[in-house]
């Protein structure tokens, strides 16, 4: 994608899910997002059946350790027999309550980076 001027994360947000509706056919939320980067992430044999939840809740903890890493807060350090990759923390992302709004920009902002959106 060529950039024209610098976007606002919210403009490049918009863009992403205006992408994904399209490929889609639907607008996808933060959760399939990070379920689609998930499945990117695993190596492994994409099975024909349906993920369990639990599976698809560990694709999304791949998907955020995945991006984060892009940040030196994760580190991957291989795959498992089955595909799975691993990852190991370098450093923590801030949890009490007032960095909730800057996690979600900190994700959003590697989400972008992580689809080519400028």
């Amino acid at each position: 994608m060529v950039m024209t001027q610098n976007r606002t994360l919210f403009e490049r947000w918009i863009i992403l899910e205006a992408e994904l509706v399209e490929r889609f056919g639907k607008k996808p939320n933060m959760e399939a997002i990070l379920f689609l980067i998930g499945m990117n992430e695993y190596q492994g044999r994409i099975p024909k059946i349906k993920f369990s939840k639990e599976q698809k809740q560990d694709l999304m903890h791949v998907a955020v350790c995945a991006l984060l890493s892009r940040g030196g807060y994760y580190a991957l350090e291989g795959y498992d027999d089955e595909g799975w990759p691993h990852y190991r923390q370098l450093k923590k992302v801030e949890t009490d309550q007032n960095a909730f709004a800057a996690q979600d920009i900190l994700l959003k902002t590697y989400i972008l980076e992580y689809f080519g959106i400028e």
